[in-house]
C-alpha cells in the first residue's frame, strides 16, 4: 500500500497535469465510451467502435467517421496502432461531410496512417523502395482538393523528412497543426511534412477505414483564431444524408435475384446478363433528395432507371438511359459512358428534380395518385452497371 505522502504527490501530479492539459486548451474529440460527436459517413455500423476507451475500426469497408462539426484552424493531436502489417488508413483534413463522386474517401487533404509492412512488401516484390509513397507520415491531397507540398515530394504528395513511425502493433503520435490553410504534421514529436495554400481549408476532420484493422485514442484538439476562410475555401456543410449501402451487404434492401448484385466493398455491382427484378430500399421515403453515383458499362441507350414511391409506372420512373450520349462532349449533357457520374433526384411533393454532375437536367411530375411514401428502386434491366456512395436525406 502506498504511504500518504506518496498518495498526496500522485493525486498532485495528476491535477497538475489535468490542469495543464486544460490551459493548453485542448479539448477531448472522443468521450472513451462512444462515438459522440462523429459521424459514420459511409461504412457499415459495425465498421466503427469503442471498446477499451479506444476507436476501433474493422477496415471494411472503405470509408470514413468524420467530425459532426467543421473546423478551421486547430492544432490536433491522436494515437494510432494498425493491427496488422501492411494496414492502411489515414486521417482527413478539412474533408467534405460525403465522398467525392465514383469513390469512398472525402474530398480534402490526407494525412497518411500507413503501416511499414505495405513498403516492405512493395519493396519486397519489386526490388526497390517506392519513390512515391513512405509510411512514415506523407501528406497529400486527395479527389479535387489542391495543395503546395513542402520539402521533398512526388507531385502534389509532401514527403516526410525522416522516418519517425513505429511499426505494428506499437502505437504512433501525430500532431497536425493545420491553419491559414497551411498543415504541418508531426510524427511521434519531430515535425516532418505538410503543405501550403491548401483548398479546403475549412472542413470537416475524419478517420479512414481502408482494408484493415486500425485503433485511434486520446484524440484532442485545440481551435486557433479564424483566419476567414472564403465559401470557395470552405468545404459544404453536411445536408444530413445517410448511407443506403453498407459496404458488405445487402441489408436494407430486398430483391428477388439477389445474384444479381454483388456488395463488392464500397461498390454495389448490378451484373449483367437477363434482366431481373428491382432492388428495393426496405425503408419508405416521401419527400428525399436521393444521390448515387453510376458507372454504366451497358450497350442500350435506354438501359438504366430510378424507381420512385415503391411503384413500377412511367409517372414514377426515373429514365437515365436517353441521358447517356455516347462520347459526348462539350455542351453536351448526360451520363458519360464508362465513368463515375453523381446523379441526384429530388422529390418533393409531386415535383422530380433530376440532376447529373451538379447540373439539373430535367424535371417531371408524379402521377396524381403516387403514393405520399414509398421505396426506392434500382431498376435490374440487364445491363451491368456500377452504383456508389448511395444516399438519402428527407426533406
Amino acid at each position: 500500500m502506498k504511504s500518504l505522502p506518496t498518495l498526496l504527490l500522485t493525486l498532485l501530479l495528476t491535477l497538475a497535469a489535468a490542469t495543464a492539459f486544460a490551459e493548453e486548451g485542448f479539448v477531448p474529440m472522443f468521450n472513451g465510451r462512444d462515438l459522440t460527436g462523429w459521424v459514420n459517413a459511409n461504412c457499415a455500423p459495425e465498421t466503427w467502435g469503442v471498446k477499451d476507451g479506444v476507436i476501433t475500426c474493422t477496415g471494411k469497408p472503405t470509408g470514413a467517421l468524420r467530425t459532426e462539426r467543421q473546423y478551421e484552424n486547430f492544432i490536433m493531436e491522436l494515437e494510432w496502432r494498425h493491427l496488422t502489417s501492411g494496414g492502411n488508413s489515414g486521417v482527413f483534413i478539412w474533408g467534405t461531410p460525403i465522398s467525392a463522386p465514383g469513390v469512398p474517401f472525402l474530398r480534402g487533404i490526407e494525412v497518411q496512417v500507413l503501416d511499414q509492412g505495405y513498403a516492405e512488401a512493395f519493396e519486397k516484390k519489386n526490388g526497390k523502395k517506392s519513390d512515391w509513397f513512405t509510411t512514415h507520415g506523407d501528406v497529400f491531397p486527395i479527389h479535387g482538393a489542391t495543395m503546395n507540398p513542402i520539402g521533398r515530394s512526388h507531385g502534389k504528395r509532401s514527403f516526410p523528412s525522416e522516418e519517425r513511425s513505429k511499426p505494428s502493433p506499437e502505437w504512433n503520435h501525430y500532431r497536425i497543426v493545420a491553419n491559414a490553410g497551411s498543415i504541418r504534421l508531426s510524427v511521434n514529436g519531430k515535425e516532418v511534412s505538410g503543405g501550403d495554400e491548401c483548398v479546403y481549408r475549412k472542413g470537416y476532420l475524419a478517420l479512414e477505414s481502408e482494408g484493415a484493422p486500425v485503433e485511434f485514442r486520446n484524440l484532442r484538439i485545440k481551435e486557433l483564431p479564424p483566419t476567414g476562410a472564403t465559401p470557395e475555401h470552405t468545404a459544404p456543410e453536411s445536408q444530413d444524408h445517410r448511407p443506403l449501402y453498407n459496404g458488405l451487404d445487402l441489408r436494407g434492401w430486398k430483391t428477388t435475384t439477389p445474384d444479381r448484385w454483388q456488395a463488392s466493398d464500397w461498390r454495389l455491382i448490378l451484373k449483367g446478363g437477363d434482366p431481373g427484378q428491382t432492388l428495393w430500399t426496405e425503408a419508405e421515403f416521401g419527400d428525399c433528395e436521393f444521390i448515387a453515383d453510376v458507372k454504366v458499362s451497358g450497350k442500350s441507350p435506354t438501359d438504366f432507371a430510378l424507381l420512385l414511391r415503391g411503384k413500377e409506372s412511367p409517372g414514377t420512373t426515373v429514365t437515365l438511359g436517353e441521358l447517356m450520349p455516347r462520347g459526348a462532349t462539350g455542351a453536351q449533357e448526360g451520363i458519360k459512358w464508362g465513368a463515375w457520374n453523381r446523379v441526384s433526384v429530388t422529390v418533393k411533393g409531386h415535383d422530380i428534380i433530376l440532376a447529373i454532375n451538379g447540373r439539373e437536367i430535367r424535371r417531371q411530375q408524379l402521377p396524381a395518385d403516387a403514393p405520399a411514401r414509398g421505396a426506392i428502386g434500382l431498376v435490374d434491366i440487364g445491363t451491368g452497371v456500377d452504383f456508389a456512395n448511395l444516399l438519402v436525406r428527407e426533406l
